[in-house]
């Protein structure tokens, strides 16, 4: 796997539900970000934003992990996240119960807005 495939190689690796609704994850995110680019963060395939991992969508034995590499923008999104297994670092989700497409768009945003801040100083 290479780093300028990374997203698109591994989104190939899966298949059936675990594959759309990780596909889905990815799509949405560059349609909000459409200068993000594939590369690798944390060993995790993802798309990165002006040199900083803006989002990966994984899959688990368990469930799909969402990870904006942000605890502060999924803190910012707690009271919404009821219902989804929620951590410090990640939001997981079932294929057939994803992140609502609005709730992950801001989630999305909130990262990329959150990169462009630190990027500006």
């Amino acid at each position: 796997m290479t780093d300028d495939d990374a997203v698109t190689e591994y989104v190939a690796t899966l298949s059936g539900a675990h594959r759309d609704a990780v596909a889905r994850v990815y799509d949405r995110a560059r349609a909000l970000v459409p200068d993000a680019t594939e590369g690798r963060s944390y060993g995790m395939a993802a798309l990165r934003y002006r040199g900083s991992p803006l989002v990966s969508a994984q899959m688990t034995k368990q469930h799909i992990g969402l990870y904006p590499f942000s605890p502060p923008v999924i803190e910012a999104f707690a009271a919404e996240l009821t219902g989804f297994r929620v951590t410090k670092g990640s939001i997981s989700f079932q294929p057939g119960a994803p992140l609502p497409d609005d709730l992950l768009d801001r989630i999305v945003a909130a990262r990329r807005d959150e990169i462009d801040a630190m990027r500006s100083r």
